[in-house]
């Protein structure tokens, strides 16, 4: 039996796509090419990704593990001598257990998919992100995903509390535990979590669910300086007692950019402002909340903090509030975006995007540069826009200008996107030598046939 005919035997007829078809797949929303790989495998249980694994393993054959395809970094690219794995047709939702709190999943299960699945039992599963609709559970955790929401929840590792994985020769390891505190021993799952799918292929999760609020405030808001804008979000964290859910911030050239046509969007307020930040609030008593909200935007008045504001008081206005700041996409009005997702000091981020902005011009010449982002977490993203033409040439430059700075700030070369091809050779700016060569023993131990996702992240 050939390949395909082995594979079949594995997973199915429907299971396995060959080079052809697999070329007539799109890469990604961000990738304008298709894939391609020797074949594209569709397993339908953690048995059948176990006995793909293991019949990759003896035949010395490399996989990249793909879910949604929305990643920034090029993390699930795969060569035309790799095997696509993808987790497609593992969307099940198994138990929503609403005593415990807890969701038990399959990886292909989609963000968007679970969120709506648990409303129905009063229940939040409170990552998001502009990809919800596409991008996978597995690939969050995969990623370590981070999303609007950081601020109040944490990343996706803080709301993992199991594992099912498929290490690379086809060993089974099921971690599945649905506990908040278990502190025995080694914390195996958070091996995985952010690991890229280059130490096994997450296949199953356990995730911690939260009672659903039944308030939420926001208020779009003109802000005059960044001195102001620091000094707001320590303002908004302490006025509403632990309920700021989102603290999202965007530079002036940003909102103008999506609430201009031909981007859906309207402006709430003037677009005369330097910054502007969408705050929202969740709670669990409407009125109560609303005044307390209320409140802390009148005082924030008061103190100068806010020059402009528009309060929702709708759901519809929530909705408009965060597709503005969701709409990332209209960077390629202007061109091929470079985009970064970096972290650094809250204290360091206007002398940055000053720095940046002023050396941008000699460097490259002709772009647009859109900054926005989590700022209640320390996360911006950032996009510089070019000419097709001038995006190979420039690329280097301006990864060196950013990059760069965030060497004499202690400052994180990917936020939330993780490390995948893009950032490989950047990873020393925000992790030492021992670090990394801890990683890779880790590496050695688990896939010592470097047969899982290879050269990516290290």
């Amino acid at each position: 039996m050939g390949m395909l005919e082995e594979l079949r035997a594995l997973v199915g007829d429907n299971g396995v796509l060959d080079a052809a078809e697999v070329a007539t797949r799109s890469a990604g929303i961000w990738r304008p090419d298709n894939l391609k790989a020797r074949a594209l495998v569709r397993p339908a249980s953690t048995a059948e990704v176990s006995a793909v694994l293991r019949w990759c393993h003896a035949n010395r054959i490399a996989v990249v593990t793909q879910g949604g395809l929305t990643g920034l970094v090029h993390g699930a690219d795969a060569s035309s001598e790799e095997l696509i794995l993808s987790l497609e047709r593992m969307r099940s939702i198994e138990q929503i257990d609403p005593l415990q709190r807890t969701a038990t999943v399959q990886a292909g299960v989609t963000l968007q998919g679970l969120q709506e699945a648990v409303e129905s039992h009063d229940m939040s599963f409170p990552l998001d992100l502009g990809a919800r609709g596409t991008a996978t559970l597995g690939g969050n955790a995969a990623t370590n995903a981070g999303g609007n929401r950081v601020i109040r929840y944490g990343m996706t590792r803080d709301m993992v509390l199991g594992l099912e994985v498929v290490l690379a020769d086809g060993t089974v390891l099921s971690s599945m535990n649905n506990l908040i505190k278990n502190n025995t021993g080694y914390d195996l799952k958070q091996l995985f979590i952010g690991s890229e799918g280059t130490l096994g292929v997450i296949t199953r999760l356990v995730l911690r669910l939260r009672e659903k609020p039944t308030s939420t405030n926001m208020a779009f808001i003109g802000v005059d300086s960044f001195e102001h804008l620091a000094h707001l979000l320590k303002h908004m964290d302490k006025s509403l007692g632990g309920t700021l859910s989102a603290f999202e911030v965007m530079w002036q050239d940003f909102y103008r950019l999506v609430s201009t046509a031909p981007a859906r969007g309207k402006p709430p307020i003037a677009r005369d402002y330097p910054f502007y930040v969408l705050v929202e609030s969740q709670g669990a008593d409407e009125q109560l909340d609303t005044q307390r909200f209320n409140a802390t935007m009148e005082s924030a008045f008061d103190s100068g903090l806010i020059v402009d504001a528009a309060i929702s008081q709708s759901a519809a206005d929530c909705h408009d509030f965060w597709a503005l700041r969701d709409d990332v996409e209209q960077v390629l009005q202007h061109g091929l975006p470079i985009v970064f997702d970096i972290s650094l000091p809250i204290s360091e981020m206007q002398q940055f995007a000053d720095n940046l902005a002023t050396a941008l011009p000699t460097a490259i010449g002709e772009h647009r540069l859109f900054i926005f982002g989590h700022l209640g977490d320390g996360n911006l993203h950032v996009a510089v826009a070019v000419r097709p033409e001038q995006y190979a040439a420039a690329r280097p430059k301006v990864e060196k200008l950013v990059y760069g700075a965030l060497q004499h700030c202690s400052g994180s070369v990917s936020a939330e996107h993780g490390i995948g091809l893009e950032k490989k050779p950047y990873l020393p700016v925000s992790r030492n030598a021992s670090e990394l060569a801890l990683m890779r023993s880790i590496k050695q131990t688990l896939d010592p046939l470097n047969l899982l996702n290879p050269g990516k992240v290290l």
